[in-house]
């Protein structure tokens, strides 16, 4: 399977960083460029850039453009945007995998009929994950999917590719929705997460749009003693 097409742009910009070609403090190409050049949507341009300015590789200044900086290694998710959680355990240099526990086809209730916006009884597609890095679980993840958005979800093999990686392709993000809790988790959340009774957990809720679709709502579950999540706001 050929990687989504804003990761295949990020690969060029990282190529020529990498390479020596754009240099510390070059001025990449605008967004409108790379539009160009890649035939693709500026959403998908900026999803890439977005991606490597969180990863440290890029710094945005304002009213001057993008430039290559010194890459910086994070630890953490940034809570403002959404990264592919495979992509954030390699780029840590750690090895990801994930273990699918569900994935099949459900009866919207109350509750995921509300966060969803579909009728109640609506066929919607679900999915439970564990995401591990090296040998330890990082996150298990709970998403709930419009099945008339992405109505191949439950063809994917997500021991290979994340339901992040999937949808940001098939439905490219427009706008999303995060509320975080620390949260006294069930025995079942323990349980997958490796976690100790005392231990803390962190409960991101998401939705995410595509255009003025809602997609896809998750619950993202987190040991707190191995996980953080950050933000950082341009002013």
């Amino acid at each position: 399977m050929s990687s989504p097409i804003y990761m295949q742009i990020k690969q060029f910009i990282v190529q020529k960083i990498d390479s020596g070609v754009w240099h510390i403090g070059f001025k990449i190409p605008t967004e409108l460029a790379l539009t160009e050049q890649f035939g693709v949507s500026r959403m998908t341009v900026n999803k890439a850039i977005r991606d490597l300015v969180n990863e440290g590789r890029l710094q945005r200044r304002p009213r001057l453009g993008t430039f290559v900086c010194e890459p910086t290694e994070k630890a953490e998710s940034p809570l403002l945007d959404i990264r592919n959680i495979a992509e954030e355990v390699s780029n840590r240099g750690k090895a990801y995998r994930s273990k699918v526990l569900r994935q099949q086809a459900l009866k919207a209730d109350d509750t995921i009929a509300t966060k969803l916006g579909v009728m109640l009884g609506t066929q919607v597609f679900y999915s439970e994950i564990i995401h591990y890095e090296d040998k330890e679980p990082i996150q298990l993840e709970l998403r709930w999917v419009n099945s008339s958005y992405a109505p191949n979800y439950l063809q994917q093999d997500f021991t290979q590719i994340t339901p992040n990686q999937y949808l940001s392709e098939s439905c490219p993000l427009s706008a999303m929705e995060h509320t975080v809790e620390a949260i006294i988790p069930d025995a079942r959340v323990r349980q997958e997460l490796n976690m100790k009774v005392s231990e803390p957990c962190l409960l991101l809720n998401r939705r995410t749009w595509s255009d003025d679709r809602l997609v896809s709502t998750a619950l993202l579950y987190h040991p707190g003693n191995r996980y953080k999540l950050s933000s950082k706001i341009l002013l």
